[in-house]
């Protein structure tokens, strides 16, 4: 079996966030792994070690991410994880990309793999980037590859050519099948992703990455980055400082006050 696992180097969710030009500034010295595609991750780690020995010893599972170099961050602890390769998608022509021609650029890395080796059975997401939060890009891959998808799996299970997921919505819990090839992305609640061992910690300091070009993948430069986007952020502006604190101390009127807040910030 063959596994894809699309991560993303995001800035640190505790760090200050600011934006260069309209798109987010991903300072090397704070950027790490998408928390969320730690879960993806275990899921494919756990899909294969599900399997008999003599038919893991022949699946791998890929980290595949589209970043500059930075990106390597993300890829580093895919393999503290235990992932058996990893791959960049970097280019130019891929800066400012939108969710679509990231999907297009997954895609074709996907495709790639495939064309260098055994087929490509599932891949697997996150259930979203902590810096975008958009939850499409499962959603979007699985269109460009032309293969059934699966979202926000809390439980997954492969067996027999069928991947069979278990989610929770609002109103039920459900149960979905679809045959492999296919796209899964997992939600936060599906695992606990596993803390890497000190001995691939240390290998993964010195683990090759693999880098791939837009002409490496076949993309039209003209369908991907900036060129091709179909949103544009315009403006970006700091988040404003929050007021000062107003208290009152309630001598039997504080009800009104309370009124009088409300209706005076509109929040009534």
């Amino acid at each position: 079996m063959r596994i894809v696992v699309a991560v993303k180097y995001v800035p640190d969710i505790n760090a200050d966030r600011r934006f260069v030009d309209c798109r987010v500034d991903r300072d090397p010295g704070v950027g790490t792994l998408n928390e969320l595609d730690e879960n993806a991750l275990e899921a494919a780690l756990r899909i294969l070690d599900a399997l008999p020995e003599d038919e893991r010893a022949a699946s791998e599972v890929v980290a595949l991410t589209v970043a500059p170099a930075d990106g390597d961050v993300a890829l580093r602890k895919s393999f503290q994880m235990g992932v058996d390769r990893a791959v960049r998608v970097t280019d130019d022509a891929l800066a400012g990309s939108d969710y679509f021609g990231t999907a297009a650029a997954l895609a074709a890395g996907v495709r790639r793999l495939e064309a260098d080796g055994a087929p490509v059975d599932l891949v697997i997401t996150g259930m979203a980037a902590l810096d975008g939060l958009g939850s499409v890009v499962p959603a979007l891959v699985a269109a460009e590859l032309g293969r059934p998808v699966l979202t926000l799996a809390k439980k997954v299970d492969v067996a027999d050519g069928t991947l069979t997921v278990t989610r929770e919505t609002d109103e039920a819990t459900e149960t979905l099948a679809a045959p492999l090839p296919a796209v899964l992305s997992v939600a936060d609640t599906a695992n606990t992703p596993r803390m890497p061992s000190f001995k691939l910690i240390m290998a993964a300091r010195t683990k090759q990455i693999e880098a791939w070009s837009a002409a490496d993948l076949g993309l039209d430069p003209a369908a991907v980055g900036t060129a091709g986007a179909r949103t544009e952020a315009v403006s970006a502006a700091p988040r404003p400082a929050r007021p000062e604190v107003e208290l009152v101390v309630d001598k039997g009127e504080g009800g009104t006050a309370l009124a009088e807040y409300l209706i005076r910030n509109e929040l009534v």
